[in-house]
């Protein structure tokens, strides 16, 4: 546990298009938790820019980071490096900040692994249908098939990784989904209900047929 004048870690995952991006800023926006900005070597979108929402570099510059050790976690997802400083995270639990992720099943496995002085909190973000999902990958990748297929095929995999984490809520609603995260991250025995258990694995079970 950390000590009482430390922040704690926040993680948020989901498959691709599930909408943790936007939960995350919307936690960030609402209760002041500090965004981890990662280090990415894709390409930006074109809302996006460098040093607000990504670190955007090079392959050979982020393989100079990975040999010096500066990344709390790393992963590679679809072509592309994706990780979180050491040094920017550390700094900011140090001083009392709390400190949100959005990083894949991949990045939350290697904090958790760490077994780092500081409480985290693992929140897995699933979609109300597969047709929603596919809606909202089409939006947002400015209707690129081919890509929106390859983050489809991924799907069957990633959403597999619901149970290793320490919540799964449905993101049907934005703000109704917000109020459920906030209020688990607030809950002092942070225990799921064997009830919501079972509905969420239910749903999962939906998405996968």
């Amino acid at each position: 546990m950390s000590g009482n004048n430390e922040g704690i870690i926040v993680v948020l995952s989901s498959p691709s298009g599930a909408g943790k991006t936007t939960l995350v800023k919307e936690i960030s926006r609402k209760n002041n938790y500090q965004i981890s900005i990662s280090h990415t070597t894709r390409k930006p979108r074109s809302i996006e820019k460098d040093g607000k929402d990504y670190y955007f570099v090079s392959d050979s510059e982020f393989k100079n980071l990975i040999d010096e050790d500066r990344f709390l976690e790393y992963a590679k997802v679809f072509q592309h490096y994706y990780g979180s400083s050491k040094d920017a995270v550390f700094k900011k639990l140090e001083s009392g900040q709390n400190v949100i992720f959005d990083i894949d099943w991949q990045g939350t496995e290697q904090i958790k692994k760490q077994k780092l002085n500081y409480r985290i909190l693992t929140i897995f973000i699933l979609p109300p249908s597969r047709d929603e999902l596919y809606k909202r990958l089409l939006n947002r990748d400015r209707n690129d098939e081919k890509i929106v297929k390859e983050r489809m095929a991924q799907f069957n995999e990633d959403v597999l990784h619901w149970k290793d984490y320490d919540f799964t809520v449905i993101n049907d609603d934005l703000e109704n989904c917000y109020k459920k995260i906030i209020k688990f991250i607030e809950s002092k025995n942070n225990e799921n209900d064997p009830d919501y258990q079972k509905l969420i694995s239910l749903h999962v079970n939906s998405l996968l047929n």
